[in-house]
Order: structure tokens, then sequence, then C-alpha cells
């Protein structure tokens, strides 16, 4: 045994799984597995035999897995089961989620728990790390999550619940939807005495909010410090009845939080841009050849704004991840994806001056930007002036961080006789001599390849395709 173990390609456990006793993720031949441990036993044979498992998977809402029989693949000899989920194309955080997607979460998260309950189990765990976005709908990915229901208990998992959905969403909804960046700065989530410190009075008047925010915060609290307190709360009996009256007013709290798209500087892009209706046919026609030239397999479009040029790439079969700084334009474009039940994009928010890094314990709980990467392709269409003037960032650095993007780039070069480029001048004075289409390429041609390169008709832009040296 000892010597066939030797010979098998190594495991790796994901650095990222290590907090659940009941088990963890690793990698094994370049594909994902879970181990589940000896002491969910009871648990997971709960989970497939009450018929939970699979009337989850058959509304969408939880991963599929096999059962692999040979337990040998796993890091720890002692595993009980050892699954393969369904692999997922791209992993995303929610602190790069739109408001809406965020609150799908929260409806997945809720509705999960409610079935568990009617079929005599709970969510031990409400993290909104637990969802995913795949196939163009919000799915739990955590099979373990699940522990026998015991009456008398209340949700163990309500207070997480609250910290990672419904204070973000009512921050969002109630004071500024950029306020949802704090899952970035709290992972475990949002500290609902912050939460509560940060709404307008108003929110008090939401029974909902009120109950499960408010004072829910002022009960953290009081009890803080005080294991008497903290023993008398979960001895405290809760009827099954109650817990799912508290999941019902979740569900309906969440329901009535609502974001109004407003407009935002770059919202209309499309529209305000200089591109005539030829100009931007042609542009639509050089991405799509560029984008078959390429092969590729995976796509990210960095500068997405609604996604008109994602889905160039997601039409044709591509998943593509369409990222953009603004949430209004994520928002707009993931509301469109949800109403057309497209599987092959998902927008993110992502500022690219500023983008999302390793994070968590050593640095290595939820992956950066780069560390997702490389994508097959990256289209950076209109962006490279917002980097270069609007921040000052050299040609050269923008040159070498889009080689750790993507194994291919489509870029467009916006030159600055451009009346988007001279809107940036209004408020700035000209300190860019390099910026230049001769000093683009020249920038560019140490970490890439020029496969093509053409002017966009009616205009003075220039679409670009390389490929990484």
């Amino acid at each position: 045994m000892s010597n066939y173990k030797a010979e098998l390609p190594p495991t790796s456990r994901l650095s990222s799984s290590f907090r659940d006793p009941s088990g963890f993720l690793f990698k094994y031949d370049n594909k994902i597995y879970r181990q589940v441990n000896p002491i969910y036993e009871g648990n997971y044979n709960r989970l497939m035999s009450t018929g939970l498992y699979q009337q989850a998977v058959e509304r969408g809402w939880l991963i599929t897995h096999d059962e692999i029989e040979d337990t040998n693949i796993a890091p720890n000899s002692s595993a009980y089961k050892v699954l393969l989920p369904e692999q997922l194309q791209f992993v995303s955080y929610p602190y790069e989620w739109s408001f809406s997607q965020l609150k799908d979460a929260a409806l997945l998260t809720l509705s999960l728990q409610k079935l568990a309950l009617d079929l005599g189990m709970t969510l031990k765990d409400a993290s909104a790390y637990n969802v995913q976005f795949h196939n163009g709908r919000p799915l739990f990915i955590d099979t373990l999550s699940f522990e026998t229901y015991t009456e008398g208990r209340p949700w163990v998992a309500y207070q997480q619940f609250c910290k990672h959905f419904l204070a973000p969403l009512a921050l969002m909804a109630h004071r500024h939807v950029d306020l949802g960046k704090l899952l970035r700065l709290n992972i475990d989530g949002v500290p609902l005495d912050i939460a509560s410190s940060l709404l307008p009075w108003r929110t008090r008047l939401s029974f909902g909010l009120l109950m499960n925010l408010h004072l829910h915060a002022r009960s953290i609290q009081q009890h803080a410090g005080s294991s008497t307190s903290a023993k008398k709360a979960t001895a405290q009996k809760f009827s099954k009845t109650a817990l799912i009256g508290i999941i019902d007013n979740l569900e309906s709290t969440v329901r009535k939080l609502r974001w109004q798209v407003a407009a935002t500087e770059w919202g209309d892009y499309y529209d305000a841009t200089n591109y005539s209706e030829n100009a931007n046919n042609h542009k639509l026609e050089l991405v799509a050849q560029y984008i078959k030239s390429s092969q590729a397999r995976s796509v990210w479009d960095v500068g997405a704004n609604t996604g008109r040029f994602s889905r160039v790439a997601s039409n044709q079969g591509i998943l593509t991840v369409a990222f953009d700084i603004d949430p209004a334009a994520v928002e707009l474009n993931y509301l469109e994806s949800r109403k057309e039940n497209e599987e092959n994009i998902l927008p993110l928010i992502m500022d690219l001056t500023n983008p999302s890094t390793d994070l968590g314990w050593a640095g290595t709980e939820r992956m950066g930007l780069a560390s997702r990467g490389p994508a097959d392709l990256v289209l950076a269409l209109a962006i490279v002036h917002h980097l270069a003037i609007s921040n000052n960032i050299p040609l050269e650095g923008i040159a070498d961080y889009f080689a750790k993007l993507a194994r291919a780039l489509v870029i467009e070069f916006v030159p600055k006789e451009d009346s988007q480029v001279q809107r940036l001048f209004a408020t700035r004075p000209d300190i860019f001599p390099d910026y230049t289409r001769a000093g683009f390429e020249q920038a560019f041609e140490g970490q890439f390849e020029l496969q093509s390169a053409e002017l966009v008709r009616d205009s003075e832009r220039v679409l670009y395709l390389f490929a990484r040296r």
C-alpha cells in the first residue's frame, strides 16, 4: 500500500480549508476533492439518506458530488469518505459581488436552511464564502455544513448569517453601496455593532432590522465577556416553530432590502463615448475575431462596464468574468445575466488599481486576483488611459501586471486626441510625454509578442492582440 501511495500524483490540501473539523478540500491530479473526516460520518449519512442532498441538488441549490471508492488519494489516511465535487471554473468572494448577487446568495442560504429543517437537519455554517456563482446562479458549495437538528437548540449559524449577509446588505441599501467593501476588511462578516452604528435611525422602524441587527448587536455587547450569560443563552430552549419563524423573518427582511441603481461616472460610458455606430460595430467584429483566434477557454474582461464586449466571449460559450470598478455597472450586468439565464458570464466588482489581494490567515484563505489566474485571454478595452493618466501608472507597469493576468491580451489604445482622454485632461495637466502609440507599443513589447493591430474605423483608437512571451 505504501508503495502504491508513493506512486500517486502528489496531493495538496487547500490552504483556505482548515477551519472545519468535519473535513477539508484538497487538490489531486489537478482536480479539487473533499475529504470527509470520521467525525462527520453520522451527519454525512443523514444528509444522504434523508433526501436532503438529492432535493437540494435537484433544485440547483447544492453542489453535486461523486463518492470516490479509493480513499488513498486523500492526504489523511483516516478519511471516512472522499468526494469529487462538480468543479468550479472560477472562485469569487462576497466583497466582489454586486448588491443583488449578495442578496441572492443570502436567500439561497435561507432556503437551504428551511429545507434542511423540514428534513431533520440544520446548517451549522451560514458563511457567505459557502456560496459561489456557477453557471450563472448562486450555488452552495460546502457539503459538510449540515448537521442533525436537535429540538430546542437555537440556530448556531444565526449570528454568522447576520454578519455575512444581513449587515452588509442593510448598509448597502440604506447608506452606500460601497459599504459592501467592509466584507474585504472583515472576512468573518461585518460586526453587528458597527453596522448598527452606521445605519440611519429609521431602520429601527423595520421590525426585521430592529430584531436581527440592532437588538442583536446590543445583545452581543451585553453578553460579551460573560461566560454565565453565554451559557444561559446556549441553554435556552428554542422550539422548531420559533426557529422557522426567525428564518421566515430573515427572509422577509432580506427580500425587502433594495438598492436603487443611480447614475455613476462611467455608468453611461457606452452612450457617452465618441464611437460612431460604424466604429462600435467594427470594434465588436475585431474583438470577436481576436477571441476566436486566441482559442481561449477563459476570458477576463477587466473593464467590462455592463458587459457588452464580455458577451462577445460568453456568447461563444467561453466562461467570461466581467470585472468593473463601478458597482452600478456590475449590478446591471448581473441583473441582465440573471434575466436572460446566461451561464457563461460572471459580473464582479474589481478596482484594477487596487485589486483583491491574498487575505486571511497567513494570507492564504482568500485568493487575490493574480492568484486566480492567469486567464487564457484578458480584454482590456478603453481602460489603459484611465490607468496611465487618471492613476499615473507607467505603461511598463501596466504591461507587467497584465502579463501576470493573461496568456493573451486584447487591449485598446486610446490616444490623447480622443474626447475621453481630453475629458481626463480637463482636470489635470498633461505630464505624460510617453503616452503615445509608439510609447505604448514599446512598453508592451518586453512582456508580449504582437499578433495583430487594427485601427478602429471612424476613430483614432487602436485594438491590439498580444500573446505573452
